[in-house]
């Protein structure tokens, strides 16, 4: 990947925060599964959750993609500590909350995806790039 006036990168992984971020209220947009499901031809994908809640396997289990679930009240150190393990400068974070700041900072690519249900505004503030979520249609 190419970005002016920085070192290109070379991305290996995507990590995704799951509530809030890709799925709202536990849904995520059948599109948004499509292409997970081909940027997972290039990369490999971890949807990060907190709990050990199975729907979010129901909800994505078409979708090529790990499911990492963290430990309630842990799940900032957790997203932080599976960056570090996979190599901050080839991988891409997407999250939204405030447990995503340190990795959305440290991420080779961090990108924020501002949403109605709510952004902080230090992950706003930390990420390379920002987004918005897709409006749905009735």
């Amino acid at each position: 990947m190419e970005r002016a006036g920085q070192e290109p990168l070379r991305i290996e992984y995507i990590l995704i925060d799951f509530e809030g971020t890709l799925a709202v209220d536990r849904r995520v947009h059948p599109k948004a599964k499509d292409k997970m499901n081909l940027l997972s031809r290039r990369t490999k994908i971890y949807v990060l959750a907190q709990g050990q809640d199975q729907a979010v396997e129901e909800v994505l289990k078409k979708v090529k993609a790990e499911i990492v679930h963290l430990k309630e009240g842990e799940s900032s150190q957790g997203k932080l500590n599976l960056l570090n393990k996979l190599g901050p400068q080839q991988t891409v974070a997407v999250g939204n909350g405030q447990d995503d700041v340190a990795m959305v900072e440290a991420a080779g690519l961090g990108i924020c995806v501002i949403s109605k249900e709510g952004t902080a505004s230090e992950t706003v503030e930390k990420a390379d790039l920002g987004c918005g979520e897709h409006p749905r249609r009735a």
